[in-house]
């Protein structure tokens, strides 16, 4: 007698055949859904900092341009220092570390606004109480830029531009590496640019003169390493050439 295999189990049927499928799908549908409207309030909050950024730049720009007014120097030793400012951080290979350091080398000289005109624009030396006056401006700068937060390195740039490296330097007489690097690259190039500018009280210095400056100064007033950086680049400087 041949034995006869016992019947398997019968195949269940799906009780709900849209059941689990149906409520992934809808599950899939909620996240998506929930995706699309995280990224589009994430793109309109980008947006709107966009527009603050935009504001408060166009604000400071503002400073810039009446400083500008009060001293005819001045406008184009801005665009000149934040263009060599720009190469210069480009060349150290820091410029990507510090976005807003142009925003710093444009608006280095916005406490000026602080300055009495009859100083700014005095042809002669300053007594020693107009300087105590003139040594204000890198503070007043930095108040103005402070408390915004994509402007940390352009605050620093402000408040330190006029530091030595020895220490002598004014408001803080902060030394070395104690001063921010794109403060200690922007005081070479406003150095620079004053050298080898026309002001009323003397004429422009050649600019082979004023690179051997910078090398003789290197070490108290300015950062060696960075010195020894910019000096190639002087030949490269846009705005120099262009002028």
């Amino acid at each position: 007698m041949v034995h006869q295999p016992e019947p398997g189990p019968a195949p269940v049927a799906a009780s709900d055949p849209d059941g689990l499928e149906a409520q992934l799908r809808v599950f899939a549908t909620e996240i998506g859904g929930l995706y699309r409207a995280q990224k589009e309030r994430a793109e309109q909050l980008e947006t709107a900092l966009g527009a603050l950024k935009t504001a408060y730049l166009e604000t400071i720009r503002s400073f810039a341009f009446v400083v500008e007014a009060k001293d005819a120097y001045t406008g184009q030793h801005l665009e000149r220092c934040r263009a060599y400012g720009v190469a210069l951080m480009q060349e150290l290979g820091v410029a990507e570390d510090h976005p807003d350091a142009e925003y710093g080398f444009l608006l280095h000289d916005a406490g000026k606004i602080g300055v009495p005109e009859r100083i700014l624009s005095k042809p002669g030396p300053l007594t020693a109480a107009e300087w105590r006056i003139m040594r204000t401006h890198p503070v007043i700068g930095f108040q103005m830029l402070e408390n915004i937060p994509f402007m940390t390195t352009a605050a620093e740039i402000v408040r330190c531009h006029h530091e030595m490296f020895d220490g002598s330097g004014y408001p803080e007489r902060l030394a070395g590496e104690g001063i921010p690097l794109p403060a200690r690259a922007f005081s070479i190039v406003d150095a620079f640019d004053a050298m080898t500018t026309d002001r009323p009280y003397r004429p422009a210095m050649p600019v082979e003169r004023a690179a051997a400056e910078l090398e003789r100064m290197a070490g108290t007033q300015f950062d060696p390493e960075v010195v020894t950086v910019f000096l190639p680049l002087i030949d490269r400087l846009p705005a120099l050439n262009a002028s």
